[in-house]
């Protein structure tokens, strides 16, 4: 499975989906879109809006998402 998380240093979504990850202890990348500007494109061109947190699962994007949305999916 290969998981790419678009989030925010400080946030409280953010903190969320990093919480869900280590629940379930899945490796996953990521990737900061508040001090990287590649990286906040990159999330707006596969999601199709600028709302975070975003998660891609597999080639799924979870579209401004919270960690129990992400357990869940």
């Amino acid at each position: 499975m290969k998981i790419i998380a678009y989030l925010k240093p400080e946030c409280g979504w953010s903190r969320g989906v990093r919480a869900i990850m280590q629940k379930y202890d899945l490796e996953f990348e990521d990737r900061d879109i508040i001090n990287n500007q590649e990286q906040f494109q990159e999330m707006v061109n596969k999601s199709g809006q600028t709302l975070s947190p975003c998660v891609e699962i597999d080639g799924n994007m979870l579209k401004d998402v919270s960690g129990d949305e992400v357990e869940a999916y």
